[in-house]
Order: C-alpha cells, then sequence, then structure tokens
C-alpha cells in the first residue's frame, strides 16, 4: 500500500478521514445541541426523522427495480426536480425513483407533492447512517440538486457501487472561496461524482479549479427555468384567485420568500400607496412556516384589514361551494407550504425576497415567467447570473430599502404600460431559457446503464464491510 495512502495509527486513508469527519460531526453536533433543542421546542424545527439522520432509517426498497436517488435539501430544491423527476420517469419508466430531503419543510413539501414515491429524510453524514441508507434504498444513481459535497455519503455511495451526479449545479463564490481553503480534501470528495451538470460556464470554472476534471462537468443550464409555469390560467392560481376572491381588475402586489424585516417594508410601501390606488391588494408569503405567526401578529398591529390563507372557507383542491360574496380584505397571509409557484400568477407586482438581507436571494424565475412587474432587493447572489439576465434585459429592478420599493410601487401603479412591458420582458427571458431538463437527463443517460453482475456484486460486498 502506499504511504501517501496510510492515515493515523497505520489506518488506511479512507478509513481515517471517515473517523475524523465523523468526531467532528459529533462536535459540532454536541456544540449545537443546546440550540437545536431550543428550535424544537419553540418552533417545532428538528423535531422529526432522527432515526433515518442519525441512523440511516430509511424506508427499506424492496423488489429489483433499478432506483435513482433524487435529493434535495429544502423547498427550493424540491421543487426544482420535478422536471426532471418527470422527464426520467417518462423516459426511463422500469426506474424507480425516490426522493429525501434534509428540511422540515421541504419533506412535507415532496410528501405533498411527489406521492405515491417513497419521501425520506436524507441522513447526516456520520458513516453509518449514510451506509445504512445506501443498504436500504439500494440506488443505482444517487442525483444531487445543485451542490451537496458530504464526503462520508459520496465516499460510501462509491463503496457499494452506485454512480452520482451533480444536477442544476451551482457554486456560489462564497461557497468556493470556502471550499478553496481546504482543497486539498475536496478534490479527494469531488473523485467520487461521475458527472456535474452546472447552470453557467462560471460554476464549471469553478468545480474545475478545486480538482473536478472538466470532462466531467457539462453546462446544462438552469433547470428551475424548465419548471417554471407561464400560463396565469392554470387551474391551480385559478382556484387560489377565486379563493381569495381576486377581482380580474385588482392589482395585486405579492412580496413572497420573505424573511424579516421584509414584510413590514411590503407593509409600509402598500399602506402609503393604497389611498391612491384602491384597487392595489398585497399578499405576503413569508420564506419560512416558523414565522407564519411573527407576521400574522405583526399585521394585527398594523390595523389593515387582512386574512390568513388557512382560513379561507373553500380549500384548493376541493369541488365545493364558492365563497360568499363579499368584500375582500386588502391584505392576505400565505400561511402555507408549497403555495408559492402558483400565487405568483395572481401577481400583477413581485418583489422576491432574502434580498434585502444576507441570505442572497431566492428564485425571481416564478414570477418573471408569468410575467409580473418584477423587484428584489441589492443582495442577489445566489442568483446571480438570473438577476445579470433580467437586468440586462430590462425585466426587473432592483430596490435597496423601504423608501425604493415604496417608490418603485408607486412608478409601476402610475405608468401601467411600463409595468406591464417590464413583465413581458421577463417572460420572454424565461421562455427563451428553457431546456435544460432535456440537456441534463441527456447528460446523465450514460449513468442509467444498470452495471454488470460482477461488478455490483463486488460493490456490495465491499458495502457490506463498510460502517
Amino acid at each position: 500500500m502506499p504511504i501517501g495512502s496510510i492515515g493515523p495509527i497505520g489506518m488506511p486513508r479512507e478509513v481515517a478521514m471517515r473517523y475524523l469527519l465523523n468526531l467532528a460531526y459529533l462536535l459540532l453536533l454536541a456544540l449545537a445541541a443546546p440550540w437545536l433543542i431550543y428550535a424544537a421546542i419553540r418552533t417545532g424545527k428538528y423535531r422529526q426523522g432522527w432515526s433515518a439522520k442519525f441512523w440511516g432509517k430509511v424506508p427499506t426498497r424492496s423488489g429489483d427495480r433499478r432506483c435513482v436517488w433524487l435529493h434535495a435539501v429544502s423547498v427550493g430544491e424540491v421543487n426544482l426536480l420535478k422536471p426532471l423527476l418527470t422527464a426520467l420517469e417518462h423516459d426511463y419508466p422500469d426506474v424507480e425513483c425516490v426522493i429525501s430531503t434534509t428540511t422540515r419543510a421541504g419533506f412535507e413539501l415532496a410528501k405533498q407533492k411527489y406521492a405515491p414515491r417513497t419521501v425520506f429524510y436524507c441522513p447526516l453524514d456520520f458513516s453509518w447512517a449514510v451506509s445504512n441508507a445506501l443498504r436500504r434504498v439500494r440506488p443505482d444513481l444517487l442525483l444531487l440538486a445543485e451542490l451537496e459535497l458530504w464526503p462520508n455519503l459520496l465516499a460510501a455511495a462509491k463503496r457499494r457501487g452506485t454512480r452520482v451526479a451533480v444536477v442544476n449545479g451551482r457554486l456560489s463564490e462564497k461557497s468556493w472561496r470556502g471550499y478553496r481553503r481546504i482543497v486539498r480534501w475536496v478534490r479527494g470528495w469531488l473523485q467520487h461524482i461521475d458527472v456535474v451538470g452546472v447552470q453557467n460556464a462560471t460554476y464549471a470554472d469553478r468545480f474545475e479549479s478545486l480538482g473536478l476534471p472538466r470532462e466531467r462537468i457539462a453546462i446544462t443550464g438552469s433547470v428551475k427555468f424548465d419548471g417554471a409555469q407561464s400560463d396565469r390560467e392554470n387551474l391551480t392560481t385559478r382556484r387560489l384567485a377565486d379563493l381569495a376572491r381576486i377581482d380580474p381588475n385588482d392589482w395585486v402586489f405579492l412580496a413572497g420568500s420573505t424573511q424579516n424585516p421584509e414584510e413590514s417594508l411590503a407593509l409600509e410601501a402598500f399602506q402609503r400607496v393604497r389611498e391612491a390606488h384602491p384597487e392595489l391588494r398585497l399578499v405576503l408569503v413569508p420564506r419560512h412556516p416558523e414565522r407564519f405567526d411573527e407576521v400574522a401578529r405583526m399585521l394585527e398591529r398594523s390595523g389593515v384589514d387582512w386574512e390568513r390563507r388557512s382560513s379561507l372557507s373553500v380549500p384548493v383542491a376541493g369541488d365545493g361551494p364558492r365563497p360568499e360574496a363579499k368584500k375582500p380584505p386588502r391584505v392576505l397571509l400565505v400561511d402555507t407550504v408549497g403555495e408559492l409557484g402558483a400565487w405568483w400568477g395572481t401577481a400583477r407586482l413581485a418583489f422576491v425576497g432574502g434580498s434585502m438581507g444576507s441570505r442572497g436571494g431566492q428564485n425571481m424565475i416564478e414570477p418573471a415567467a408569468y410575467g409580473a412587474t418584477l423587484s428584489f432587493g441589492p443582495n442577489t447572489q445566489n442568483f446571480r447570473d438570473v438577476v445579470s439576465m433580467l437586468l440586462a434585459e430590462k425585466a426587473a429592478t432592483v430596490v435597496r430599502n423601504g423608501p425604493d420599493l415604496e417608490a418603485w410601487l408607486r412608478r409601476m401603479l402610475t405608468d401601467r404600460d411600463e409595468a406591464t412591458a417590464q413583465g413581458e420582458r421577463a417572460r420572454s427571458l424565461v421562455l427563451a431559457q428553457q431546456g435544460a431538463t432535456r440537456r441534463t437527463l441527456d447528460l446523465l443517460r450514460p449513468l442509467l446503464d444498470p452495471p454488470s453482475s460482477a461488478t455490483r456484486e463486488d460493490a456490495s460486498q465491499r458495502d457490506g464491510r463498510a460502517a
């Protein structure tokens, strides 16, 4: 055995790394335990899925069908899987697809969106947890949405002969700089990945600089463009509009995927202009479910006429009687998960949250696809390429603070022709960018070929020795 492959106390380097990672994770978990317990008690987060997360006790897959395990961290990644999952199952009807998530919101949305497929919490990156999960699921291909570099998971997948791919890959400048500090280790982790489909050339260059061979990288574009609905008359949006009693003459101002203090900024802007524009309605959709009650208390203190989405009398999926014909409140708080994509279809004016603070922005493709007049804050580094395209086409406006948001809202309500033109430019841009799903599936085709029985038997034996 080469000296370079020997770790502490004569241990093979891969085994030593496994132990060191497990120890580091345990220390981090111990340090985070007080905060996790506090969050679990106060907000209900982190209460579910611990047998899957810590021990890898995910549902055991039965049968001998080939399997693709798709992993999506949270709500955004869960949503972007839809076009790829649909195309995958269409082209490979013999393949069974299972889906894992990390967050509670992502798990609940995936259960709702992708039933009856198997959905489970992804194990934490402890060697025993990921090995146990892989034994139970027995995937032929592991697909990681956008980027999830968990070294024990990647190594365990390779030991058992599972192919690994990153789809819709992106590597922000912040993440890239962080990985470069430990590039010696990252280079080894990346060798376990068979292919990476990235959104643009910048991300391709960053992956290559970390040690991923260029021949394993392909520029496929963003699947998010393909998943964007552009028809405002789609059934879900129409049902939501009927449920909220939105009139065709209403101008809906929707602030979506918001974080503190973006809801209060949107509310203040709305209150200042609504007297001159009685047709204006405000819809608030906070990013995180645990903030629904916080935003509700803010609305209660403001004195505005408002209601909760959850209090509306007819469920979206129902075919019951229409709500009573009465004047609806001018402000709606959407306190449900997984509906934002359809709510964007009701908006004439849209503010995309997560962009006034340090989060780096949220997905602005969905409102753009509907032709909404678009705005967002200055901090959108997570969607830098999309923002650049929108701004180059004069299809969006950057608002830097509350006064900017108010001025933009007032200007768009005054100059409706310009508002409509901006929205149409945004919609045209999204439609022109579509096609990433097909390019991604073409990239994955070589990985979907089943390995030989000898290769699978050998991988299974190696996996049985791993812990």
